[in-house]
């Protein structure tokens, strides 16, 4: 950290300055809109807040959030394309683009796709950071085409 010239017109130069860090609490309704004894819809508080917003990214599907075309994950995508198209590695790296371009409150640690496509079935988990926490979150995601 770069340390401040103070010149004689600044004053109070014994004290020392004063330096903060924000602790920024992560607040998300939870999508269940459960009540709670007071009347008011459950709420989701750090990494469980990130955790569904992140699982939510990830199931959003490209043109659902108007003006931003390019939003979401758009893993359902991959249930209906042939298997010769695509493999682990495109989806793991649809999932890394999403995360750190539209969840600024996640840092991806490790991103793993399972494929199979004669079940159409693609199972993914996600392990990240937390920003500004040590506290390390785990999503499995497992996707099934409905017949």
């Amino acid at each position: 950290m770069v340390a401040k010239a103070f010149s004689i017109e600044d004053g109070n130069l014994q004290t020392k300055s004063i330096i903060t860090s924000r602790n920024k609490v992560y607040k998300d309704l939870d999508l269940v809109f459960g009540f709670n004894s007071k009347g008011d819809v459950f709420k989701k508080t750090d990494a469980a807040a990130v955790k569904q917003a992140v699982k939510n990214l990830l199931l959003t599907n490209f043109l659902e959030k108007p003006f931003a075309p390019n939003y979401g994950g758009d893993l359902n995508s991959f249930l209906f394309e042939l298997s010769e198209y695509f493999d682990a590695e495109s989806i793991e790296e649809k999932i890394r683009y999403a995360i750190e371009n539209y969840e600024p409150r996640a840092r991806i640690i490790s991103v793993r796709a399972e494929v199979n496509p004669d079940n159409y079935i693609v199972n993914v988990t996600i392990r990240f950071q937390v920003i500004n926490t040590s506290e390390v979150v785990s999503i499995e995601v497992s996707l099934t085409r409905l017949r």
